[in-house]
């Protein structure tokens, strides 16, 4: 029986590159939609577990994504409510690629690192940046910034992660390059997690910090989130740092990403969040 998957994507084209890394994991057709809301899934959702019963309903899965993070959770929420009893299927929730890209920079950091008791800054509140800090967290970090241009953000950010996954994340305000220095003075760990083309953490924010270790960057697009790092640095060593950019973290979440896709068709009961999406990334060499 041939492997199903489904697409919806909040957006109104779903997503080309979604649908590339699904048919490399091994699936064998997708039926992809745009424009899902959380009013109008149910029967999409509906058509896949109604025509696949008992054993076979684990040859049909569910892709959600979307470059609305919300949305596209709110829509896995009514894909939920739109199972019964045994009938359901497997779903992956990866909107933006938010979840396999932070779990991504997260592993590739602590490939031969140990977290615990460092002090994490993640210059950048977005999606990434709040599941990075997440997964820090949750491997011991001692403590973990998290960083916007206004500081009433990164505290409403910051408390709603602590109703969530009762996490404690300090806010940080990010407006200039003297605040981020100031912000990564006494910091292990920075991982720039803002907006593509936008240098984020300059040269003199991480030049000359005595405490440094190892700094990560998720943006491809020149120019760099990190003033003097490269995307294709992998651990590379410069000033007594150690550099991860962006397409070294990106060919590790293609990884994860194909091994969330596969790990779907294992049964018919699997959601795959920024939570378990964690776990299957913690099973795969860096």
């Amino acid at each position: 029986m041939k492997k199903l998957l489904l697409h919806l994507d909040t957006d109104p084209v779903p997503s080309a590159f979604d649908q590339a890394v699904v048919y490399d994991a091994g699936v064998d057709n997708i039926i992809a939609y745009g424009g899902i809301t959380r009013d109008n899934v149910t029967p999409h959702i509906h058509g896949m577990i109604f025509t696949r019963g008992g054993k076979n309903l684990k040859n049909s899965a569910i892709f959600i994504g979307g470059s609305n993070v919300a949305a596209s959770e709110l829509v896995g929420k009514a894909v939920k409510k739109a199972f019964f009893g045994p009938v359901s299927v497997s779903v992956m929730l990866d909107p933006n690629g938010s979840n396999t890209t932070a779990a991504s920079v997260a592993r590739k950091v602590m490939s031969d690192y140990d977290i615990t008791g460092k002090k994490v800054v993640i210059v950048g509140a977005g999606p990434v940046g709040q599941r990075s800090a997440l997964y820090f967290l949750k491997e011991g970090a001692g403590e973990v910034t998290i960083t916007s241009r206004s500081m009433a953000r990164a505290k409403a950010i910051t408390e709603q992660m602590k109703e969530d996954y009762g996490v404690d994340v300090t806010p940080g305000e990010s407006r200039s390059d003297e605040a981020v220095a100031d912000l990564i003075k006494g910091a292990h760990v920075a991982i720039a997690c803002g907006p593509a083309g936008v240098c984020i953490l300059p040269k003199l924010a991480w030049q000359n910090n005595e405490t440094l270790e190892i700094v990560a960057d998720v943006n491809a697009v020149p120019p760099m989130g990190v003033e003097g790092l490269e995307v294709m640095d992998n651990g590379t060593e410069k000033d007594g740092l150690r550099f991860y950019g962006a397409i070294a973290i990106g060919n590790y979440k293609m990884k994860v990403h194909h091994a969330a896709i596969s790990a779907l068709f294992e049964s018919n009961d699997q959601f795959l969040d920024e939570t378990t999406i964690y776990d299957i990334a913690c099973k795969i060499a860096t």
